[in-house]
């Protein structure tokens, strides 16, 4: 694993499956055992999906404590990395540090929980950083699954992650302060609260590919309800 030669790289942004620490907002309507396979499951379908795209050097990048938990669960799907600092915008910012190190590629920062994502999205991504300096993937609710960029930006993500509903124009902001310019990939949803789910399991009953132990757990927890 590591560096494949290629100049993509995709970095899932993850965390060890424990509770109370992942996809908090679907309790109550779901048990905290129930939230963890279900966590475990979107991960899962998300590193295949980064593994389909080809030419993609794949890791995850999470909090130093959770890096054995969750290189046992890629297995050899992905390098793992130890984020520095604490919080979503320390991980953000050492994706990039991280990786933008030693030479300029083409670096994609992408959430654990949009495994339904078309993967022509991803690509169209990586094919936007060839002109953009920056990225973005914007979520319906103000927030954004993922972000790019062919360089180290330290004051980009400054204390603010990408789950909150104004993150989306507090990075926009900074990228036009630093005079960066900016490309759009489409709009989508991620998995936060219980409607989320509800429009997750619609659209993977009809293409349950799309995200296969994702859709395989959502049918059998149906057929137990």
């Amino acid at each position: 694993m590591g560096s494949s030669g290629s100049d993509r790289v995709l970095v899932v942004m993850a965390k060890a499956p424990r509770p109370g620490a992942v996809k908090t907002r679907l309790v109550p309507g779901l048990s905290l055992e129930a939230v963890i396979a279900f966590y475990c499951c979107l991960l899962d379908d998300t590193l295949a999906l980064a593994r389909s795209l080809g030419d993609v050097e794949v890791a995850i990048m999470c909090p130093d404590s959770d890096v054995n938990e969750l290189a046992q669960l890629a297995g050899n799907e992905a390098s793992v990395v130890a984020q520095k600092g604490d919080g979503l915008a320390a991980g953000l910012t050492s994706v990039f540090a991280h990786f933008a190190e030693d030479h300029q590629r083409r670096i994609i920062a992408f959430n654990s929980d949009s495994p339904h994502l078309p993967r022509s999205v991803l690509e169209d991504a990586f094919e936007r950083l060839t002109a953009d300096d920056v990225v973005v993937g914007p979520t319906h609710d103000g927030g954004y699954y993922l972000v790019g960029a062919k360089a180290s930006h330290p004051m980009l993500f400054e204390r603010d992650g990408m789950g909150t509903s104004s993150a989306l124009e507090t990075l926009l902001s900074r990228v036009r302060g630093l005079g960066l310019s900016v490309g759009f990939v489409h709009p989508f949803y991620d998995i936060d609260v219980a409607e989320d789910l509800t429009r997750l399991a619609a659209e993977l009953c009809l293409a349950p590919e799309r995200a296969p132990r994702t859709a395989m757990w959502l049918k059998e927890r149906k057929g137990q309800s």
